[in-house]
């Protein structure tokens, strides 16, 4: 066997990004000075529970750490996909953190992906787990993702510190390749919906969240339903804690999202522990009103999908055929433009850039790279 050559990486930095894309494009990559001057170098918890996950949806894929966690080489294997698999998220990163790679990973599997996730479904750091159901998912139609088979249900909610929630999410594979998108227009808005959660506090923490929201959405238009989903006994998870996702909905079928999720995590990395100790305090009247805020601050941005949504759109129009696809999103978010650049060093995908001043939003074209579902069966 001939000797592999490795696409040579450094540093912390858009770790999941980097193995999603090196997975995708079959390129093996080798990431030095992986935090090297940090108090605890090397690769984090969350960081090591992503390479497990990614070696039980894939065959052949091969992981190689020094001791000190500082470098990695990881060679990409096949997806394979799978039924009945289960994987402990732990307890350093939610769900969410992981939810955003295997998703696109599981569309070119050679079967399609059913897993058990274990882990927090709601914090303040990645995006919830009913965002991913009610915003995320709904965007993977667009791109040709058959419906039949694509869906995330919730078993239990688990918040920081201790976890303990539970996610089935099942994954069809694309039976070719994705389908290239012209998605400009994004409309205007004609409902809200969302969801409140607790766990292990008072239903009145869900109610408070519920109204204060409203309290502010109602000035925007009268179509909006907060649902609540109070859970108790195993369904809790094992710390208390509450939170709220709302998605707005627009004529030209654009999802924009926002959420957020308070609980009494204890702040583990340098400067966060104050950070979270204030944020434990937030009474649900300013998180429900917040967030609502939150909302009709993206919607003011304008494009097709919210600011956390943009890297993956990008990834997924990177992904068509080789055929122009053009969106428009409001302002670049940071992570959206290292996304981009990601995408031109693997992938070789370059977006031709635009800004609109009218309506002070961004429109990109790209002409994807046309990967295909090779190792799908052929029946």
């Amino acid at each position: 066997m001939g000797k592999i050559s490795y696409l040579r990486l450094k540093g912390s930095q858009n770790f999941r990004l980097r193995l999603l894309l090196s997975t995708l494009s079959s390129t093996p990559i080798l990431i030095e000075d992986i935090r090297a001057d940090a108090t605890w170098p090397g690769l984090l918890s969350h960081e090591v529970s992503l390479l497990r996950l990614l070696e039980k949806v894939s065959d052949d894929c091969h992981v190689e750490i020094n001791e000190t966690g500082s470098k990695l080489k990881y060679k990409p294997g096949i997806v394979m996909g799978g039924r009945n698999l289960v994987h402990d998220c732990g307890v350093s990163r939610s769900i969410g953190y992981f939810l955003e790679p295997l998703i696109v990973l599981g569309l070119f599997g050679k079967k399609p992906l059913t897993i058990r996730l274990k882990g927090f479904t709601n914090d303040s750091k990645d995006p919830s787990v009913d965002t991913f159901k009610s915003a995320t998912l709904p965007m993977l139609k667009r791109f040709g993702v058959p419906p039949e088979g694509l869906e995330l249900k919730i078993e239990s909610r688990g918040v920081p510190p201790h976890g303990g929630g539970e996610i089935i999410l099942s994954i069809p594979i694309v039976q070719d390749s994705l389908k290239a998108i012209s998605w400009i227009d994004e409309g205007m808005v004609k409902r809200i919906r969302g969801i409140s959660f607790s766990t292990r506090v008072s239903v009145q923490f869900e109610n408070s969240m519920r109204h204060a929201a409203r309290g502010i959405l109602n000035h925007l238009l009268p179509d909006i339903y907060i649902f609540t989903d109070h859970k108790a006994g195993p369904q809790a998870g094992k710390s208390p804690g509450y939170g709220i996702t709302l998605v707005a909905e627009t004529t030209s079928g654009c999802f924009i999202s926002a959420d957020t999720a308070i609980s009494y995590a204890s702040g583990k990395e340098d400067g966060m522990i104050e950070d979270e100790e204030n944020k434990e305090l937030s009474p649900p009247e300013d998180v429900g009103e917040q967030i609502a805020s939150t909302l009709l601050g993206e919607i003011e941005q304008g494009g097709v999908v919210d600011s956390t949504h943009q890297g993956l759109l990008f990834i997924l129009c990177a992904l068509c055929p080789q055929d122009v696809s053009k969106v428009r999103v409001g302002q670049l978010a940071p992570y959206g433009i290292e996304v981009l650049r990601h995408i031109r060093d693997f992938l070789g995908v370059k977006f031709v850039i635009k800004p609109d001043p009218s309506t002070r939003t961004v429109i990109l074209k790209c002409v994807g790279c046309g990967l295909k579902n090779l190792s799908r069966k052929i029946s």
